[in-house]
């Protein structure tokens, strides 16, 4: 995979985060069956779970004659349910407790109130990395940058696998305000950002040369298709004759909205996509409509494509409706869904693989380029590409010229 060459520093793609940062919203979570009307409960009549429950209880024993300090019982219990969780080796399967769920679920659904950024875990350094700034939000004003490595977050030190947590301390009411220390090169620099509601995934939309059209967003949230839709009909209107979406750096979000914004450019009962569960059990999605975009199309990818954005590449490439210019995607191919317990927490929990119409997988795979293009040595970062530089976006022009 590309990531493990220049990029192997991202661990985890888009744990997309804006103030509480999209914790993996770009997990491809599957909204149809919204959790609220799932919930569902754990039952222990099983020889597993007696085997588990009589483990514990030997650890408690031991706690109860041995341990020095006191003993929170519901820390306890939560510990135990994320670790057993945990222990499936899954990193997209999670236990989400019942105070984190409701901000759980405002990420997902892209209500935000924060400092508007997305952030990744850098590796290398064992720290948090700003993958970018959403326009116009606090972080942007300030000075944040792609790139910028976090330090501390109100005075705290984090490291990459606490990604997380400092997502939640930086989380806030709107109006009130956290300070960041972060990393940049060799400077240390701290700033102090007012929390307000940010516009999390804004479509972005221009005009290039030879009346080529340009769209680009970073996630997949509510509104998304419909965006894609308005600044298509936007940039239409001005004379367009062929178009470029760029989805690098796209970790994903709501495959509804992706198989949305696919069906605007394929025929209709094209099928889209193969969602195969554990039993192999399958669920055909399918376009629903006739395309409203009939024209050339590239699109832009890397090695942060991820998810729901391979979903819509990698339809566009087998039904021959776009071709693709960059580097070899993440390859994420799997969907999550939230169920919610009676006690009001829950968990996320990988329910189902996709596949592509011509049945290519996604999952530690991705989707190939048709024409593979690098950028250049000079670029410090594929977060934050000059257009001088770039080599991908000028290839794509080259192609529909």
């Amino acid at each position: 995979m590309e990531e493990e060459k220049r990029f192997k520093i991202y661990k985890v793609i888009m744990i997309v985060v804006i103030s509480v940062f999209i914790t993996f919203m770009v997990t491809s979570i599957a909204l149809y069956t919204y959790f609220s009307n799932n919930p569902f409960t754990i039952y222990s009549s099983t020889s597993n779970s007696n085997d588990i429950t009589k483990s514990l209880q030997k650890y408690r024993e031991i706690i109860d004659k041995y341990y020095l300090g006191e003993v929170d019982d519901n820390k306890l219990q939560e510990g135990a349910i994320k670790g057993y969780i945990e222990g499936l080796g899954d990193p997209y399967t999670e236990y989400i407790s019942k105070e984190d769920m409701e901000d759980y679920l405002d990420d997902t659904m892209g209500n935000f109130v924060g400092i508007g950024i997305y952030m990744i875990q850098n590796t290398q350094y064992d720290k948090i990395q700003v993958l970018s700034t959403i326009k116009g939000s606090p972080a942007e004003k300030v000075g944040i940058q792609a790139g910028d490595l976090i330090i501390k977050v109100d005075g705290i030190e984090y490291k990459a696998t606490d990604m997380t947590t400092a997502s939640n301390n930086i989380k806030g009411e709107e109006g009130t305000s956290v300070t960041i220390e972060i990393l940049r090169g060799s400077q240390n620099l701290k700033f102090d950002i007012k929390r307000e509601k940010v516009k999390v995934n804004q479509v972005e939309g221009k005009v290039l040369t030879d009346n080529i059209g340009y769209i680009q967003f970073t996630s997949f949230d509510e509104t998304t298709a419909e965006d894609f839709k308005v600044k298509f009909e936007e940039l239409n209107k001005q004379g367009i004759k062929s178009l470029i979406i760029d989805l690098r750096n796209n970790g994903g979000g709501i495959v509804d909205q992706a198989l949305e914004i696919t069906d605007f450019m394929t025929e209709k009962n094209d099928v889209l996509l193969y969602e195969v569960d554990k039993n192999n059990n399958e669920t055909v999605r399918k376009a629903k409509n006739d395309p409203i975009i009939k024209m050339p199309i590239i699109i832009l990818t890397n090695e942060n494509t991820a998810s729901a954005s391979e979903i819509l590449a990698g339809a566009l490439k087998d039904l021959g409706k776009a071709k693709i210019v960059g580097t070899t995607t993440y390859g994420k191919g799997v969907i999550q869904q939230i169920l919610k317990l009676n006690d009001g927490s829950g968990m996320k929990v990988t329910i189902e693989e996709y596949q592509t119409p011509n049945r290519n997988k996604i999952n530690k795979v991705g989707i190939e380029p048709d024409e593979k293009v690098e950028l250049p040595e000079s670029v410090e970062s594929v977060l934050n590409v000059k257009e001088e530089e770039d080599t991908q976006l000028k290839k794509a022009i080259q192609m529909l010229k």
